[in-house]
């Protein structure tokens, strides 16, 4: 069973990398730019949506449907991560408002490298968290899950507006790693379409 888990993950993982990739191609990597706070928002819109289908019915007023929500949220919350973790031959954040044409100069070889890290990191925690929670995400509902990224979305601005710290709590990262689950599990359970 861990092993189809893995896969589904993997077959996850490589969609949005391609689709990350393809949106830095368009823009560049104009996501640095971003403060903490900023790329927090972006996933509360995209969660807030996917509750607002689901509350409705899926009718939608443009195309995308929940499942092409929960992949931004997934790569939101990569950037986030790299961005927290200052991947190496990133700039900084001084750097970048100093001269925003060094994002000009950044290698894929270097979004790529940062961004398999990271993945690499959370298909690490899903590994442990399924053992040891025993396969808990089958019996969720896909309501459970969107709230789930939503509770973690509001404990990450609470962190945010206490500096970052926290006194018993785990911090932003161990929050977006737990968001990056949930939307791997809610893909799953969808059958998105990239998964067969």
């Amino acid at each position: 069973m861990a092993e189809e888990l893995l896969a589904q993950f993997d077959k996850t993982r490589a969609y949005c990398f391609e689709l990350f990739k393809a949106k830095n191609a368009d823009y560049g990597p104009t996501w640095l730019l971003y403060r903490p706070q900023s790329l927090n928002d972006e996933i509360w819109r995209k969660a807030k949506r996917i509750r607002t289908l689901e509350e409705h019915g899926d009718r939608a007023c443009i195309h995308e449907g929940r499942d092409v929500e929960y992949v931004g949220i997934i790569n939101y919350c990569i950037m986030f991560l790299i961005k927290l973790q200052s991947a190496p031959g990133l700039p900084s954040e001084a750097d970048l408002t100093d001269d925003i044409s060094v994002l000009d100069g950044i290698g894929e070889d270097v979004l790529t490298a940062a961004y398999q890290a990271q993945m690499d990191q959370v298909r690490t925690l899903l590994i442990r968290k399924n053992t040891d929670y025993g396969d808990a995400w089958k019996s969720m509902s896909l309501g459970a899950m969107t709230d789930q990224v939503i509770i973690r979305v509001y404990r990450i601005r609470k962190i945010l507006a206490n500096g970052g710290k926290c006194t018993v709590s785990e911090g932003v990262s161990a929050q977006l790693h737990d968001v990056i689950n949930y939307c791997v599990f809610a893909l799953i359970k969808m059958g998105a379409e990239f998964l067969n």
